[in-house]
């Protein structure tokens, strides 16, 4: 029996209108807006019939030099990897100390809890992680262990709490912890502005600690669970959903204002608010997620449809658990099946590993690079804690965005840029990087997928975005839209 949501019977309308693509003109608008407040100098995001969105250069780059750097709409660490990682859950930027980053891995390690894979390997949903977000990491030749040397309690609890400084870790400082405003122990800070900046555009609703405001921790706490137990992309719908949910309250409040000095209040759920609200969410390219989700390799053709209805049936449990954890009455098309599907699908189509390097694996490098005799000195410390971390001495924060601009690149199996990290990219904005010279008014480009494959493996990897390859003069193949 097919699952149904009354919501999509009853919102029927509101939902079309909110599914409904965006005026070319209200997209151009947003784009030009959105490029002007983020100082993205050097490109504009254009539109046309064949190819939907995309980037372009508004003038000459040279190779290997910055395009532009995205700040993500909506990003979520992976549960697992927040284990190895103590970042801002804002900016994705490293916090604490050296000291806390690996006091606190050991000792979780000991419980158990401890990573199972080496330095940043990830699945992406786009390509490998290396050639889709660039990061740059160097192998495990700085003497750590191929199996852990377990540490005294005492000596890790010292890492911790602060009584042991490690040799030079002043040249890698980092920023002070900054706890959640609504006092859960799920998410830290680099800053007080990071912190109020996510209480006001996603936390304050999915906050567990008493201070939130959510209708139910105990059926948050359910949500989050079926997310970190199934797939964490439900973590980024909430996120979306909360989003908008609080610029629509937020729109609202200013619009009563406003009518107060008339002596007119709109009473109920104002439906031009609530599109208003919707508008970054709508910019984005959608389907429904069990519609393009790709059918998995060890799952026959024959059971496609029953593979897709208990994708859609999961959908359905997670969102009835956040449904519980924070409906709003004025906002309630946003918890109808159909919504939702397409929320995910968009981060299913459009998402990019969100990758920040971790200075742990710098300051074990650091270390290694002194000159003999403070090297041998300072390795009477840190050797010990090397060798208890082993071979994953050092994890990167891995995680998975939407980026309003980098979702716009169209794919191209020559592209002409690519997303990759440079040294100094320590927070999660997506930075696109040129891979040759780029002329005024080309369109910047970048692969989705490992454009050393063969054509027929390319084809297929790409038919999960809609595309189709085509053999073009040359040999060179081109990305048309299925």
């Amino acid at each position: 029996m097919e699952l149904v949501c009354p919501i999509d019977q009853l919102c029927s309308d509101q939902i079309a209108a909110l599914l409904r693509p965006p005026s070319p003109p209200l997209v151009q608008e947003y784009f030009e807006q959105l490029i002007s407040k983020r100082r993205c100098q050097g490109i504009k995001v254009k539109q046309n019939g064949e190819f939907g969105k995309g980037v372009f250069a508004e003038t000459d780059f040279e190779e290997e030099k910055l395009i532009f750097k995205d700040q993500m709409l909506v990003g979520t660490q992976h549960p697992s990897n927040k284990i190895d990682c103590l970042v801002c859950s804002y900016c994705f930027k490293f916090i604490g100390s050296i000291e806390q980053q690996i006091g606190r891995r050991l000792y979780l390690k000991t419980l158990g809890m401890g990573t199972s894979h080496n330095g940043c390997e990830s699945n992406s949903s786009d390509e490998d992680e290396d050639d889709h977000f660039g990061h740059n990491h160097h192998s495990s030749q700085n003497g750590a262990s191929s199996s852990t040397i377990p540490l005294p309690t005492t000596a890790v609890e010292s890492l911790m709490n602060g009584e042991l400084a490690l040799p030079y870790s002043n040249k890698f400082p980092l920023p002070s912890i900054v706890s959640c405003p609504g006092r859960c122990e799920e998410a830290f800070y680099c800053s007080k502005s990071c912190a109020e900046a996510d209480w006001e555009s996603f936390h304050c609703l999915l906050c567990t600690g008493e201070r939130s405001e959510s209708c139910s921790r105990k059926a948050l706490l359910k949500f989050i669970q079926h997310a970190n137990e199934t797939n964490d992309i439900f973590l980024l719908a909430a996120k979306a959903i909360s989003f908008t949910i609080l610029r629509y309250r937020k729109f609202k409040a200013s619009h009563l204002s406003e009518q107060e000095k008339t002596a007119s209040i709109i009473l109920g759920t104002d439906p031009s608010l609530l599109l208003e609200a919707w508008k970054p969410i709508s910019i984005g390219h959608k389907r429904r997620w069990w519609d393009c989700i790709s059918l998995p390799d060890d799952i026959d053709v024959s059971y496609e449809a029953t593979f897709r209805g208990q994708i859609r049936e999961l959908a359905f449990t997670s969102l009835q658990l956040l449904k519980e954890a924070i409906f709003d009455k004025e906002c309630e098309p946003l918890f109808s099946l159909e919504i939702y599907g397409h929320i995910i699908g968009m981060f299913e189509l459009n998402n990019l590993d969100l990758v920040v390097a971790s200075p742990v694996e710098d300051y074990f490098l650091y270390i290694d690079d002194l000159p003999h005799p403070e090297k041998k000195e300072a390795e009477k410390i840190t050797q010990p804690y090397l060798d208890a971390l082993g071979e994953d001495y050092s994890i990167c924060c891995q995680g998975t965005a939407f980026f309003p601009l980098q979702s716009c690149m169209n794919h191209s199996c020559c592209p002409n840029a690519k997303a990759f990290k440079r040294e100094e990219d320590r927070d999660g904005q997506a930075t696109i990087i040129t891979l040759r010279p780029i002329c005024k008014g080309e369109e910047v480009t970048i692969s989705y997928i490992d454009e050393d494959l063969s054509f027929e493996e390319r084809q297929a990897l790409l038919a999960d975005y809609g595309f189709r390859l085509q053999e073009a003069i040359g040999g060179v193949q081109s990305c048309m839209d299925g």
